[in-house]
């Protein structure tokens, strides 16, 4: 991505190199360290040196675009290098866009000063150069604990009409209006930084990683073959098993592996052990798993 395009004074090279998987041993025992020794998860690196008027950046994202309403939620420990973009954001197009963004040089542990930036990208912000920070579907909400030295689970539910962002089971704010995306898109999670002084600022001084250890998305498919399922297999909704209930911020708890939730459980993992095996492909990239159809890495 060029410096134009990345709207800075550096371009941004979106490197495989750049995300280390550091798997944990056994899915089944979520909180111990990775195969390599460190924080298990997807380590998504912003490099120091600059290569060909480029930074060193990394994502990963959905192949799959028919994540439509639902709730998505993703275990992170953000860097605490200075000068880097941590995101985790849903898709459709720049007018249609929902990201909870953090800025690592507003991070102040001196003052306990840890913000998120909350934003819905919508016509108004595209008119203003894709800078949301102006509108009315612009938030930045200060974390009660250092994201830097812990995970924590951050989350966006996507209705119909409104957006909510909670940490940890909380609720941050809400967003509602013509801004709230109305159609399916898809999932990513970026770590980059272009040198822009009003937002990534940077380059890093040192190399900087992010690591998410989960992804997990429960949503209604815009695809016909799964809006067909439901037209067949939801005949009752007052009948046992019905619905399932998701705990509230419990990062050990994945529905791919809880059995017989609800009738004709269906999960896209290529598991033999997983509940509802189907056998489709996966790319397993997080140290845990991700919940949703396929993931690629540094597009």
């Amino acid at each position: 991505m060029s410096m134009h395009d990345a709207r800075g004074p550096y371009g941004e090279a979106f490197t495989l190199q750049n995300v280390v998987s550091d798997n944990i041993a056994d899915v089944e025992v979520f909180n111990e360290l990775g195969e390599k020794g460190g924080d298990a998860g997807a380590h998504l690196v912003v490099g120091s040196e600059i290569v060909d008027g480029m930074v060193r950046t990394s994502e990963i994202a959905t192949t799959d675009l028919h994540f439509f309403y639902g709730t998505f939620r993703a275990g992170i420990k953000v860097t605490e290098v200075a000068g880097t973009c941590s995101a985790f954001f849903w898709y459709f197009n720049d007018t249609q866009e929902i990201d909870m963004e953090f800025l690592s040089a507003q991070f102040n542990k001196d003052n306990g000063t840890f913000p998120v930036n909350l934003v819905l990208q919508s016509p108004e912000s595209s008119e203003a150069g894709s800078d949301a920070s102006n509108t009315t579907d612009f938030k930045t909400v200060n974390l009660p604990f250092d994201p830097t030295a812990d995970f924590h689970e951050y989350r966006f539910d996507y209705l119909e009409k409104e957006v909510i962002f909670y940490v940890d089971g909380k609720e941050l704010a809400r967003m509602t209006g013509s801004s709230v995306p109305t159609e399916p898109g898809h999932l990513l999670l970026s770590h980059w930084s272009n040198g822009n002084a009003g937002w990534s600022r940077g380059p890093p001084k040192t190399d900087a990683k992010t690591i998410v250890s989960y992804v997990k998305a429960y949503f209604n498919s815009s695809m016909d073959s799964r809006q067909a399922d439901f037209v067949s297999r939801c005949t009752d909704p007052a009948a046992e098993g019905t619905f399932c209930d998701i705990p509230e911020n419990d990062p050990a708890y994945f529905f791919t592996y809880q059995r017989n939730m609800t009738n004709n459980q269906t999960t896209y993992l290529d598991d033999e052990n997983a509940a509802g095996y189907v056998g489709l492909g996966w790319s397993f990239v997080l140290g845990a798993i991700v919940i949703s159809s396929a993931w690629t890495i540094g597009l």
